[in-house]
Order: structure tokens, then sequence, then C-alpha cells
């Protein structure tokens, strides 16, 4: 056997030996948590309310990093190639089940190379009007879309994100041909969706909401099978007549792929714990996320079916990224 080939089977074989040692006194460092994200975002925001109770949970510095950059997949590849050491974990959004099929060279495999660790919770789109449009339901705007095809305009958070391929699906289903108008990220969208830059705003609660209340923007219908709590009043797009849409943001925790059950379950532990303070949990609510954590027996099905769905969803529109 050659020296070279010798040595990395050792080195392998001492790593494997150092992990359950490592798992059991663990943590003993800072911990990084990966936010994929520029600041202000949901992922950003919530990674911040968790990580004072992480902290006095784990009994270690929590330090949370952002590394904004193609769609969440930059820094998200930083996870996944790390040592399964529980120092370095990731919080992402939807566009995590997105990113496989709009950037096959992310350099990572999204379903082999990371643990995930915890779904926390989903919400449902919604998809708006801007309050000088004359529709006030999603029936009276597909009406004024078939009598003028190609000239409504719905406005998301990007090409290739949850809205856009959702809306795909839609203008199937309902035989609609809208115009799609991509912004760089919520921020761009709301500032848009409040001026009347575009007919139809679809986002997240947490991104337009506030527009919802104080009237700015009309809701139409919300994407998810049934209605969600924090919008019971709202229309899903089922009950509007558009069959098959079940579209739902999430926010999930992973870690890389490898990591001792002990890790896992100390720091999953640690996670429902801060959940269940009832400040948090308001806040995460106040949020607009549908809160129902998820352990990875669940997290893990829902983010492979995820990914088949909204995959096949890019290949039959031909959907580029930017």
């Amino acid at each position: 056997m050659p020296r070279s080939t010798r040595r990395a089977l050792l080195a392998a074989a001492g790593a494997t030996l150092a992990l359950p040692a490592l798992a059991q006194s663990w943590p003993s460092g800072p911990i990084r948590i990966v936010v994929p994200f520029p600041p202000g975002g949901s992922t950003d925001a919530l990674s911040r309310l968790l990580q004072p109770h992480l902290q006095a949970a784990l009994g270690q510095p929590i330090v949370v990093e952002n590394r904004a950059g193609a769609s969440g997949a930059l820094g998200t590849a930083l996870v996944a190639r790390s040592q399964p050491d529980g120092n370095n974990w990731v919080l992402v959004f939807d566009t995590h089940a997105v990113n496989p099929a709009l950037i096959p060279t992310m350099g990572f495999d999204t379903e082999k190379d990371l643990t995930p660790l915890l779904l926390f919770g989903t919400a449902p789109m919604v998809l708006t009007a801007h309050r000088t449009r004359p529709w006030r339901s999603f029936a009276a705007m597909a009406e004024a879309a078939k009598a003028r095809p190609d000239t409504l305009t719905y406005g998301t958070i990007g090409n290739g994100s949850l809205a856009h391929l959702t809306m795909a699906l839609v203008g199937r289903a309902a035989g609609l041909q809208l115009v799609h108008v991509p912004y760089r990220g919520g921020g761009p969208l709301a500032v848009a969706a409040v001026a009347g830059e575009v007919d139809m705003p679809i986002a997240t609660r947490p991104a337009i909401g506030v527009h919802i209340d104080s009237g700015a923007l009309l809701p139409l219908a919300q994407t998810g099978a049934t209605r969600s709590p924090s919008m019971p009043d709202i229309p899903t797009l089922v009950e509007s007549g558009v069959p098959g849409i079940d579209a739902r943001a999430f926010w999930g925790f992973l870690g890389p792929a490898g990591l001792p059950a002990a890790i896992r379950g100390r720091m999953e532990a640690a996670l429902r714990g801060a959940l269940a303070i009832p400040e948090v949990r308001a806040r995460v609510l106040a949020l607009g996320i549908d809160l129902d954590p998820q352990g990875e027996a669940v997290f893990g099905p829902f983010l492979s079916a995820q990914i088949a769905t909204w995959g096949r969803v890019v290949r039959e529109n031909g959907i580029r990224p930017d």
C-alpha cells in the first residue's frame, strides 16, 4: 500500500474515532450560525431572536454571521463543507429548495452534504393588488388578465424565487398570461409594491404584511393549500378556483452531514427550548411564520419533496437564474 494512501486511511480512522469524544464534550467553544442572506430579512431576524437563548442553553458564545450571495447558496456552502463538529450551522429559507435546479454549480449536494435538523415552520405567500387597481378578488383579476393577455404585472423578490415559480403554476392552471417583474430582494419589492410599480406584488407576510395592514395592498389570495392561522380571512388559491396549489415558504436549521447524534440531539433540544419561550414564540408568529417545529424525520422528507416539486417547475417552465 502506498505510504500516502496509508496516511489518508489512518487520518480518516482517527477522525472517526474522535467524533464520539467530541460529541461528549460539545460545545467547547463558539458556535456559528450562518445567515446566507443580508441583514434585515426574516432568516436574520429569526437567528438573532434565537441567539441569546441558545447561548444561555449551551453555555457558549453564539455568533450570527451573514454570508449573502447566490440566493443563499454561498453561505450554505460554507456549512455544507465544514467539519461535523457542531460548530457550524445555517438557517435557510425556501430558496434552499429551489437552488439545486437553478444553480447546478453550487459545489455541494443539498440532500447529501447537510443534516436537516429542525423545520421551524412555514408561511404561505399572499398575492396582492395595489389599492389603485380595480380588482377586489382573484376572480376579478383573472377576468381582467384574460381580457388583456401579457399586460398585467406581478412582482416578486427575484427571478426563480418561490413566488415566481408559484405564479408560473398559477398561470398554467388558470390560463393566465401575466408579466413577471423580478426585484432584488424583499426590500426593493416592498418599496415598489407601495409605489404601485406593479399590479400584483406577491410575497410572504413578513415581507409585505405591514402594507396589507395599512391598506396600501389588497390581498387577493394566499398560496397554501389551507388558510394560514395568521391570515384566516384571506382565501386560498384553491378556494379561488386554481386547483393543486400548495406553495409555502419555510424556515429551517441545518448542519453539515455526519453530525454525531449527541450533538444533533442537544442542539435540537436547545432550539425547541428557545421556541417554547412565550416571548420568542410570540415574536416568531409576529414575523408571519406558522410555527410548527419538526425534527429531522419530518424535515428531511419535506425538504426532499420541496426540491423535487420546485425543480420540476423550473425545468418545465425553462426558468433560468438572473
